[in-house]
């Protein structure tokens, strides 16, 4: 069921968005090569709590980390660990945080050091791929449409979206009705109306679209091993358009 959000609980969904924009201002300045990802782990904890917030992905369905951190082929819930960062490599971290009973979720992809042309243009096509998928959450149209407009982009550009996750609604829960895929027909499902919360985050393989787990069941890589982007933010849908909350 999809739950339309009061003008209160849109500020407190606000104010999560705000903690975890912050913290990733705060990690994008502390990545370099040598640094290890458990240290950006503690980074964002601190920062997150001293916000006011919680660290939303710690302890969900078991996951150990504050924050995701997923590195070159790594598409998504990488574990912050002893892994060092190389110049070169660009890593995904996915920030969530819960404030006052409210959910906020947000990733990006940062280069580390000098990085190749074709690392940097799969980041700046997922990014653009976002912000293509917020331009079409006006209220008049349905998901399917934000699906549609991400997959249609990131093709023309000869890479391909994932298909086992996706984006979703968000704000009571982490994870709320309805999905939101990054692949799909235009105008059909849900459509989309004032006061719905919704995060879209497009997952763009420079390769193949098929993926699968390492070892640790929770790390999702791509499955010809070729590298990935994440791209992700909070959106409001007003009657004047979207929103981005983080």
């Amino acid at each position: 069921m999809i739950e339309l959000k009061s003008a209160n609980e849109i500020v407190l969904i606000k104010a999560a968005g705000e903690i975890v924009r912050y913290v990733l201002q705060q990690l994008e300045g502390t990545i370099k090569p040598g640094i290890r990802t458990i240290e950006l782990d503690r980074v964002a904890e601190e920062k997150i709590r001293l916000k006011g917030g919680r660290p939303a992905f710690k302890g969900y369905k078991g996951f150990p980390g504050n924050i995701c951190t997923s590195i070159n082929e790594e598409v998504i819930h990488g574990i912050p660990g002893e892994r060092l960062l190389k110049a070169g490599d660009i890593i995904s971290i996915d920030v969530g945080v819960e404030f006052q009973g409210y959910f906020a979720d947000s990733a990006a992809t940062f280069a580390v050091g000098k990085i190749s042309d074709r690392a940097q243009r799969l980041m700046d096509v997922t990014k653009k791929a976002l912000y293509i998928g917020i331009e079409k959450s006006g209220c008049e149209n349905r998901v399917s449409d934000i699906s549609a407009a991400i997959q249609g982009f990131v093709e023309a550009n000869h890479y391909s979206v994932v298909r086992e996750f996706v984006g979703h609604g968000i704000g009571r829960k982490m994870h709320e009705d309805p999905a939101v895929p990054n692949f799909g027909r235009p105008h059909t499902g849900h459509r989309l109306r004032p006061g719905m919360v919704i995060a879209i985050e497009p997952m763009v393989n420079e390769g193949n679209f098929e993926i699968e787990l390492l070892p640790d069941n929770w790390t999702a890589v791509t499955k010809d091993r070729s590298l990935s982007a994440h791209f992700e933010h909070t959106v409001y849908i007003t009657e004047k358009g979207p929103e981005i909350l983080t």
